[in-house]
């Protein structure tokens, strides 16, 4: 892909122009234009991710309009009503809120609530789900996390590449912050101010210091109002909290699960991971951290979830093990109370699993 460039623009003498050339000495000519040569061969290769990058001022978003300008995302209208109203009305709701999950946005709560009411990286999240959803093939993002927090636009940058790479689709980051590559991992980048192109290798993501500890119950008030269900908590419940380089980030807890014959279950509780360090697997990371934790005391675990993006992360890793899914609604039992429960239809979105400790490595 190649093209020349040209951007012009007539200057129109005023009282204000002239003042301007006195006072710098400014030439001043008919036109003011630029120019830029751009030679992309990104047809040589099969590809997911390209960043277009360069400081302010270099041309990349000239570029991108002139290379792209169907592909390009403009300014997105949004309603008042719920975040999931305002995507396609042919998607269906399990394909919106997936969609949310793989660019990051796991918390239900925030798909209730309109873009208005967001965090600017839920909105950043949001807005990158909704144009993978309206565009298809390839789509060019323009200031792409330059609204955001750095630790957001990195977190937020990962979880885009993984969403991009699963969909077997294209984006083109267009951005002033070089930050992003190492967490992009884009297959190829071009430097718009040294006018450089350059394929590159996928990558791991940076590594982040993540460390788990015994927690108050407390600071679950820091998180509850994430949470998909209930902001409450379990009186025995009992809690662990996650920090990200130092960053209070996660949080998940467990309680005893009474049981009339198994005496050592117990049951993980509520977990939730703060919005902006959603797209890192930390609840699953957690759940199993404390799986371990416990069966290291002699404790079997279980936990019942019907958050589709934690289920896909339990159904993937060899950690957990199925134990039930509601397939259909209604219950045999003779106590009226579970027929009430059974015939709630979150159920058939309900999974259970247990922790599955690996096995110990034998001696050779």
């Amino acid at each position: 892909m190649q093209a020349e460039i040209t951007l012009s623009s007539s200057v129109k003498r005023s009282a204000r122009v002239l003042q301007l050339q006195g006072l710098f000495d400014v030439p001043i000519s008919e036109k003011l234009a630029g120019s830029w040569s751009v030679n992309l061969p990104i047809e040589e290769r099969t590809w997911n991710v390209g960043l277009l990058v360069g400081p302010s001022g270099a041309g990349k978003s000239t570029i991108a309009r002139k290379l792209w300008p169907d592909a390009l995302v403009g300014s997105q209208c949004w309603s008042d009503r719920a975040l999931v109203d305002d995507f396609p009305k042919n998607m269906s709701i399990k394909e919106v809120v997936g969609l949310l999950g793989t660019v990051g946005l796991n918390s239900p709560p925030a798909w209730l609530r309109s873009y208005a009411t967001l965090s600017n990286g839920e909105a950043f999240r949001a807005g990158l789900a909704r144009a993978l959803a309206e565009h298809e093939g390839l789509v060019v993002i323009d200031e792409f996390t330059s609204v955001v927090d750095r630790q957001v636009a990195r977190i937020a940058s990962h979880a885009a590449q993984k969403a991009v790479r699963r969909r077997k689709r294209q984006l083109v980051a267009v951005t002033c912050h070089y930050d992003v590559e190492e967490w992009l991992q884009p297959d190829w980048t071009y430097d718009v101010a040294a006018a450089e192109f350059t394929w590159r290798s996928v990558q791991p993501r940076p590594p982040l210091q993540f460390a788990i500890h015994q927690a108050d119950r407390s600071l679950w008030s820091v998180f509850s109002r994430h949470h998909y269900l209930t902001a409450d908590l379990h009186p025995a419940a009992q809690c662990f909290v996650g920090y990200v380089d130092g960053e209070l980030a996660a949080f998940t807890s467990y309680r005893h699960f009474q049981h009339p014959r198994t005496r050592n279950l117990k049951m993980a509780h509520r977990t939730v991971v703060l919005p902006d360090y959603q797209g890192l697997s930390l609840g699953g990371r957690m759940t199993e951290w404390m799986g371990q934790y416990l069966y290291e005391r002699g404790y079997r675990m279980r936990a019942v979830s019907s958050h589709p993006a934690l289920n896909a992360y339990r159904a993937r890793s060899p950690r957990w093990r199925v134990q039930r899914q509601d397939r259909k609604l209604g219950t045999t039992s003779k106590h009226a109370w579970m027929h009430e429960q059974s015939l709630d239809p979150r159920r058939l979105g309900v999974l259970s699993f247990e922790y599955v400790a690996p096995s110990p490595v034998k001696a050779s």
